[in-house]
């Protein structure tokens, strides 16, 4: 891959570095650190500039709220006065000797964007990864821009923002441009209101702040033409009348005028027009007194902030929305519907939840090309929009598979009414680059209370019945039924067969290899269990692990799973391996057993495996009840045991517990592994997954690597560890003991 040349000022302030004798690998110290009393001098002197940045680099960070930020402020000469942000960069950098007081030149601290925003201080400067000249800074994204007095081009500073490369995001220099814009103008406003009489300092018409005068009575003596901008009122219309005309913002100046209050970055928003004529404003009022403190009458000003919070809603709707289709996607859909639910339950009313999945998509995918599969999807997007009624919405899930959430269903014959409805937007063909295609989808449907009471068994459910009504031909769509997984006759023949099955010891134990992203080298193994059936063969958890779950026979399959991969794992070690660990599932009603953390201690002393060689998956789902979890996890952790969170990203977990739990490392679930070469949010998932586990020291495993693809996007995002087809399928233990050689081989030359 070619890579992209470096910017002349960059390659130039490197070659300086590399000249005077800096070494990259290490870090540098500052020449010059300013003393307590003498920050403290420096930062009085800027007090007013200090908060003007403050109060507009909080914005940032509401606007970028879940991205890990640091926000600095520097003098012109290079002096760091004040930090703000994210705890754990601002911590990380500090022990290499960043923080307030410290001042920034080139010939200490070598390449770095606050003497570059000073010395090309017309425009913002960004520093990723290894733009930086020294090495410990390269897993980092950097911007900074300077802003000065506008009316002197005074250079007063700059202000910086820092982040993890990961991270980086060209809509930051924007951002910061204007963020930048923004100081000047707030502080040129502030200079002039100190240096000349106020009511002789404005000049009306040439200022971009919306601007309102009234008399002692309160009548509007002046009013600009961004004050009709922004409030769509003419100048005509309003001299002379009473400023409580104005609404809200005469009532703040009112109150200024009757009882001698200011008022300071008061948010408004004016609709003069149509939405798109919105304008988003900072509002100040203030008494007028002459030179007697007599009052004159009110000041008020607005400020448009029109674009930046533009710029936070677009950032919003990214969040929410599917790059491909604009539909909502998975994260809308779960917090939506999750409230519909909420609601159905407080008034007693029925939800259905639809599960659609276009028929043999993959097909017409592989043939036509992904780029022509997007737009086919896009098309599709757009005629299920149409057919959505008002308090319905329709969210593409990933791939060809979209969910639709009804609320307030009148029962099963409206939810079938409903997807009928939506199945008939495929009776007209689809029109792609001049050839008409004939698409049809299946639909499954779920309806709370009857079939969940919660979305994601709702979810389950309508996935079951969409699967059933593939099974049936081609535009089906099928209502959730009990009897889709099996039949109460299976049930009870498999529940028994699964008694026996624990007594006359039918399970087999297969490992699936994790590999180290960096070196190839074997770190673990995960014991996954199947069920060697009499007449059926061997089964896969997916058909015996829920009746064991509903019948608590979980807890004896899982206490043998345990045991068994602890031996296995101690022979393996007896007979020469290498050791390393072995991982094992939990359920949620063993996590919920009070005694578990015995049996783990019992179960270590049995086998004679070092209690770090054994590592517990557990689920988020299962860490909802933190007040169970976190004391559960503590003593399993005091044991000496590892843990992993497994599947990561697709259940409840909150992020401000997680920093609470005792594990050692999170999994990605295997669905946003397949999303990375699909080009969808995945990746973005993905790579901030592994930002976050890393920036709480916990390790990162991939699961469901299939494809080389992947495998080199890990490696580039630093993900610690792999696991998937792509190395190896599970084996029994037998086959890993026998082949391990081969297999540690294969696996070298797939690396």
């Amino acid at each position: 891959m070619a890579t992209t040349e470096k910017p002349e000022f960059i390659q130039q302030a490197n070659l300086f570095c590399t000249h005077i004798g800096l070494n990259p690998k290490e870090i540098p110290h500052p020449q010059h650190i300013l003393s307590p009393a003498e920050l403290d001098s420096k930062r009085e002197e800027y007090d007013e500039i200090l908060s003007v940045v403050s109060f507009f680099g909080d914005k940032i960070l509401h606007s970028l709220a879940g991205t890990p930020l640091l926000i600095a402020v520097a003098n012109e000469e290079g002096f760091v006065l004040h930090m703000m942000g994210d705890e754990t960069i601002k911590k990380t950098i500090h022990d290499l000797g960043i923080k307030p007081g410290v001042q920034f030149t080139e010939t200490s601290m070598g390449t770095n964007v606050v003497n570059l925003s000073l010395k090309y201080n017309e425009s913002p400067i960004q520093l990723i990864g290894d733009d930086h000249f020294h090495e410990y800074l390269h897993g980092t994204a950097c911007y900074a821009v300077a802003f000065h007095y506008t009316d002197v081009n005074d250079l007063l500073g700059s202000v910086i923002i820092m982040t993890a490369k990961e991270f980086q995001n060209p809509m930051m220099v924007t951002m910061l441009a204007t963020t930048a814009d923004s100081i000047e103008r707030e502080l040129l406003l502030r200079k002039q209101n100190r240096k000349l009489n106020i009511l002789n300092q404005i000049i009306m018409d040439n200022t971009r702040n919306g601007i309102i005068l009234t008399n002692r009575n309160g009548e509007i003596t002046t009013f600009n033409q961004y004050a009709e901008l922004f409030t769509g009122k003419s100048r005509d219309d309003m001299l002379g009348t009473k400023v409580e005309e104005l609404g809200s913002m005469g009532e703040y100046i009112h109150e200024v005028m009757h009882n001698g209050r200011t008022f300071e970055d008061v948010q408004m928003t004016f609709e003069p027009g149509s939405s798109a004529d919105k304008q988003v404003c900072l509002f100040d009022a203030y008494p007028l007194y002459d030179e007697k403190r007599q009052l004159l009458g009110a000041f008020g000003q607005f400020r448009s902030i029109t674009e930046r919070v533009k710029a936070e809603e677009r950032y919003n709707y990214l969040a929410n929305h599917d790059d491909l289709t604009t539909l909502p996607n998975r994260r809308y859909y779960k917090n939506n519907a999750t409230l519909y639910i909420q609601r159905a339950r407080a008034t007693g009313s029925q939800v259905a939840i639809v599960c659609l999945d276009l028929d043999r998509f993959k097909i017409i995918n592989d043939s036509l090309g992904h780029s022509s599969g997007d737009m086919l999807l896009t098309v599709v997007a757009e005629r299920l929009v149409k057919v959505v009624a008002a308090g319905e919405f329709v969210a593409r899930m990933g791939g060809d598979e979209f969910m639709f959430a009804f609320p307030s269903i009148e029962g099963r014959e409206a939810a079938l009414e409903r997807v009928r409805a939506i199945l008939g937007i495929f009776d007209e063909p689809f029109s792609l680059n001049g050839y008409e295609f004939h698409l049809s989808a299946s639909a499954g449907i779920s309806i709370y209370p009857e079939h969940g009471q919660d979305l994601e068994n709702l979810m389950k459910a309508a996935d079951t019945a969409m699967y059933s009504a593939k099974s049936r031909g081609l535009n089906s769509y099928a209502l959730y039924s009990p009897d889709m997984n099996t039949t109460t006759r299976e049930k009870m023949i498999l529940e028994s067969s699964l008694r026996k099955a624990i007594e006359q010891n039918e399970f087999r134990l297969f490992y699936q290899p994790q590999v180290d992203i960096r070196s190839g080298e074997l770190k673990g193994v995960e014991a996954l269990v199947r069920w060697q059936h009499p007449t059926k063969g061997l089964l896969t958890p997916d058909h015996f692990i829920p009746i064991a779950e509903e019948t608590g026979m979980i807890s004896q399959i899982d206490k043998w799973v345990l045991r068994t991969a602890c031996l296995q794992n101690k022979k393996w070690q007896e007979q020469g391996l290498p050791s390393f660990r072995v991982s094992v599932n939990l359920s949620s009603q063993e996590f919920l057993d009070e005694s578990f953390v015995d049996d783990v201690h019992l179960i270590l002393e049995e086998s004679g495996l070092q209690p770090k060689y054994l590592d517990l998956e557990i689920t988020e789902t299962m860490t909802m009840n933190v007040n169970h979890a976190i004391p559960m996890l503590r003593k399993l952790h005091a044991l000496g045991v590892q843990i992993s969170m497994d599947d990561f990203g697709t259940g409840y977990s909150s992020l401000s517990y997680l920093k609470n739990f005792s594990i050692n490392r999170l999994k990605i679930d295997q669905s946003f592994v397949r999303d990375i070469s699909k080009e969808t949010n995945g990746t973005n998932i993905v790579s901030i997954i592994i930002a976050m586990a890393h920036s709480m020291n916990l390790e990162v495993v991939a699961e469901g690597v299939e494809e080389k693809e992947q495998l080199r996007y890990l490696q580039i995002r630093k993900c610690d560890e792999v696991q998937g087809y792509y190395f190896s399928r599970p084996i029994p233990g037998e086959e890993f003991e026998q082949s391990y050689e081969e297999l540690i081989s294969r696996i070298k030359k797939l690396y």
